[in-house]
């Protein structure tokens, strides 16, 4: 056990506000999402992770770390993009054990199609609450509690 140290009113203040946070928020941003463009927020950060990816393809593993979802989860997620011609799969060619979801040239016009919703909601939502000179702040804060949760995030 480490420190048990009771916490300052500032520290309570930004514990109890990120537990409610992460519960509220999610489901914010998904009906967000949905209504706007017709994607989940989970289905628009797959499309957008793979297009970040180097030739817009990533091993399941790699996507399912890079979205914060479970294999399973990513799997589930990649076969439903897929019955709707968003994302390919493919065997890896090194290993044929594993497979590499691949973004779509339909998936890409999507993704590009959301783009512009994606980005009023994340300002509406987020952005416009968080005074300008604070967010690299707390991008980095969140960052760096995120890597600590989750492991950093490894490049292609």
């Amino acid at each position: 056990m480490t420190d048990t140290t009771p916490l300052t009113a500032d520290e309570m203040l930004l514990w109890a506000s990120l537990g409610r946070i992460v519960h509220a928020l999610p489901r914010v941003l998904e009906d967000d999402m949905s209504r706007a463009t017709g994607l989940s927020m989970t289905d628009f950060a797959t499309l957008l992770v793979l297009d970040q990816a180097p030739d817009r393809r990533l091993r399941m593993s790699e996507l399912a770390t890079a979205t914060g979802l479970t294999p399973s989860r990513i799997t589930r997620v990649v076969d439903a993009l897929r019955a709707h011609g968003l994302v390919d799969k493919e065997r890896h060619g090194a290993d044929a054990r594993g497979n590499v979801a691949v973004l779509t040239a339909d998936g890409l016009a999507r993704l590009e199609a959301a783009q512009p919703a994606h980005l009023a909601i994340a300002r509406r939502r987020v952005l416009e609450h968080v005074p300008p000179d604070l967010v690299p702040v707390l991008a980095a804060a969140l960052k760096t509690i995120t890597d600590a949760t989750t492991g950093p995030l490894r490049a292609g």
